[in-house]
């Protein structure tokens, strides 16, 4: 299916060939019809990717800081690979969309296959869309006027926080689409509104909805004209829909405002207040935040848990059926629309959009799809050789994120990996890596690998919540499998797992299973368990991992789905003690910070104390409340008298040691890369796994009982 892109590189739209997204639980599959280019948001986006590099770093100033405190801690070069890998991945473009249901997927009782529906999808041919994020379209309302939906939202809840009431005067500043849409929803309310721009064919628009309006382009002064409108009391509220980085949209909104007006930021504006307006006014100001309650809250959007109707009586969706029911009753957005283009025509639609001509709705039509198979696999780079199971590791990628794009994937690349297939959920990310290192394929459906005889080897690198059953099921489909840390969430997954891979008959030959435990596997651990051959007697392992802080409504930290920080990460450092004290853990102690009140997650910050068999001891000290500019990962090791320190996996120093000082590295390298390296040569020459399977048991199982313990 095609399916609009941009890349924030350099700017430039991309109209890809893609494989159809899957439904999953909880979604709607959705054939699109037509879907609405936003005047703001994508303009603004295009104009962010087609700056320099300077200008970029200058309107994100918050992540050049971000920048900065990761050279401190991993170095320049590692840091410049992350952000070029950051603006090299392609971002869906799109947020208005209207089609008919494909599909729907299981926990999903209020929709049914050929409904029309509004969503938040992308500018595809078929969008995968969280429940709560579509409505039914009413019969009466077309398409190309339902299409306006979230936009009229995103002004809605604007106006919902505003309060207005029958009669009252309001001013929206910034006449775009959201400002009309929001002039006319005022209206509608029966307000009188002023609209302000500097677009005299806006302000055109807006007289004919009803409003009194300020053209700034032929000098008019918006003040004098409030005050007139106002009949000298001042308004009773402003919405500011405009995008601009001046404040002056929100000096004069305070000027205009009666005393104890309100203001309601909807689109974009500078924040430089004069305290004295609004003091003296008794003024306030507050932002509307897009769609309104439950965006960008996991719970509601991604899991679909609804607020109680009567104490959150406007949701996202909810606000999409009011706009609806609007358009039902006679509004009609779809006098905004001043240009169409076929989905084969995005290129031309985003050059207008960005051009000198002038613009407001431009609507993308699609071909009916109805004929055409949903694909969930697109070929990609042709490769003229003839794999062969068995022959040499033919590896397939269920999940490209952000650390297989930027990490793993590159390290089997380098290590010799030839690749099939990978596969994501919606597909955008699958087509990009693949392309870029050589994939076969893309798809969207894991049962295209699974099935595929010429692929005999998987790597597993999506959410923590589905390793345990992809593992599984690639095990009973006999392929080798290298599956990103952890193993699994949960002692029953675990014992699945278990269960599953013994119960292989010795005769199929069992297939290699590996956790990515890549820290075994870096050059300074490699010389450190050399250094520590000789020694007879006991080690004492202090690893402290500054590990910062991750947001508690973070997937992460969601124990269902992440499985915590203990089970998802320090599981890394269990297996690091483990392999450098060389024998298996008999023991272990867990201690945690006190929950306390505005801490809402302690398991971040623990200590954890392992005893070995050999009589050695290790801690980790897991830390979510440090400063960056400390160490992320320092590892001690004391023994024998003499001390061995590591620092970021760049510099390790020993104290004390015969014959060993130091050893530098010019830039980090935690092991990816000799990891993959281990596990691709053992599948191609037949060895033992990498990590016999009973420690990888056996560290995950200890993982998931620290964190059962720290709870």
């Amino acid at each position: 299916m095609k399916q609009v892109l941009q890349n924030l590189k350099n700017g430039e739209i991309e109209l890809a060939e893609v494989p159809c997204p899957k439904v999953n639980a909880g979604e709607l599959l959705i054939q699109t019809s037509c879907s609405l280019i936003s005047s703001g948001t994508e303009r603004m986006l295009l104009e962010f990717g087609r700056a320099g590099f300077i200008d970029k770093a200058r309107k994100q100033p918050d992540k050049v800081k971000q920048v900065f405190d990761k050279v401190r801690t991993d170095g320049l070069l590692p840091t410049i690979d992350a952000v070029r890998s950051k603006l090299d991945q392609p971002l869906p473009l799109g947020y208005c969309n209207v089609g008919r249901v494909l599909a729907v997927g299981s926990d999903v009782p209020d929709f049914k296959i050929g409904d029309r529906v509004v969503s938040n999808g992308a500018h595809a041919e078929v969008v995968s869309v969280a429940k709560n994020l579509c409505a039914k379209i009413p019969d009466n309302v077309s398409d190309e006027s339902a299409v306006f939906t979230v936009i009229g939202a995103i002004g809605l809840q604007g106006i919902r926080l505003a309060v207005p009431t029958l009669g009252e005067s309001f001013v929206v500043i910034g006449l775009g689409l959201i400002g009309l849409v929001t002039v006319q929803l005022l209206r509608a309310q029966g307000c009188r509104v002023l609209g302000i721009d500097t677009d005299s064919s806006k302000t055109v628009l807006a007289r004919q909805l009803g409003a009194q309006t300020v053209d700034l382009s032929s000098g008019e002064d918006p003040l004098t004209i409030a005050c007139e409108f106002s009949r000298g009391r001042g308004v009773d509220g402003v919405l500011i829909t405009a995008s601009t980085k001046s404040s002056e949209p929100l000096t004069q909104a305070a000027k205009m405002c009666r005393k104890r007006g309100r203001i309601v930021l909807v689109g974009v504006s500078g924040l430089e207040l004069n305290r004295d307006d609004f003091y003296k006014k008794e003024l306030s100001f507050q932002v509307s935040c897009s769609y309104g309650p439950g965006r960008y809250d996991m719970e509601y959007e991604a899991k679909g848990h609804d607020y109680p109707v009567g104490y959150v009586r406007w949701t996202e969706q909810r606000n999409f059926e009011a706009v609806l029911d609007i358009l039902e009753s006679g509004l009609d957005f779809s006098l905004f629309i001043t240009h169409r283009f076929n989905i084969d025509q995005a290129k031309i639609a985003y050059d207008v959009l960005a051009g000198p001509e002038r613009n407001l709705g431009i609507l993308l039509e699609y071909d009916s799809y109805n004929e055409k198979p949903l694909r969930t696999l697109v070929e990609l780079n042709k490769v003229h050789e003839q794999h062969v199971a068995g022959e040499k590791p033919v590896i397939s990628f269920i999940g490209a994120g952000n650390y297989a794009g930027r990490v793993l994937i590159p390290a089997f690349k380098q290590a010799g990996a030839r690749f099939d297939a990978v596969v994501t959920s919606k597909g955008v990310s699958g087509v990009h890596y693949g392309k870029k290192y050589g994939f076969k394929k893309a798809a969207t459906d894991a049962r295209e690998i699974l099935e595929n005889k010429e692929c005999n080897t998987v790597a597993i690198v999506t959410r923590h919540d589905t390793h345990a059953s992809y593992v599984c099921d690639a095990l009973k489909a006999g392929k080798n499998i290298f599956v990103e840390k952890p193993l699994a969430l949960t002692l029953d997954e675990l014992s699945e797992i278990e269960d599953t891979y013994l119960n292989i008959p010795a005769n199929a030959g069992k297939p290699i299973l590996m956790v990515g435990f890549n820290r075994r596997f870096a050059p300074h651990i490699v010389k450190i368990k050399k250094l520590l051959e000789n020694a007879r007697e006991p080690k004492s392992f202090i690893m402290t991992v500054n590990a910062g802080m991750i947001p508690a409504d973070s997937w992460v930290q969601d124990m269902q789905i992440g499985g915590g920080r203990i089970i998802g990460e320090a599981c890394h450092f269990i297996d690091l003690l483990r392999f450098l004290a060389g024998c298996a853990i008999s023991d272990f102690q867990v201690t945690r910070m006190g929950r306390t009140p505005g801490h809402e997650i302690s398991d971040d910050k623990v200590s954890i104390t392992l005893s070995f068999k050999d009589g050695s001891f290790g801690a980790i000290h897991y830390l979510a409340n440090g400063d960056k500019s400390f160490p992320k990962e320092r590892l001690e090791v004391f023994c024998a008298g003499a001390v061995l320190q590591l620092d970021n996996f760049r510099r390790l120093r020993g104290y004390g040691w015969p014959g060993f000082n130091k050893m530098n590295l010019w830039r980090q390298d935690k092991g990816q890369l000799a990891c993959a390296k281990v596990f691709l040569n053992a599948v191609a020459s037949g060895a033992a796994a990498p990590i016999p399977f009973t420690e990888l048991m056996e560290v995950s199982k200890l993982s998931i009982d620290i964190a059962l313990t720290s709870d």
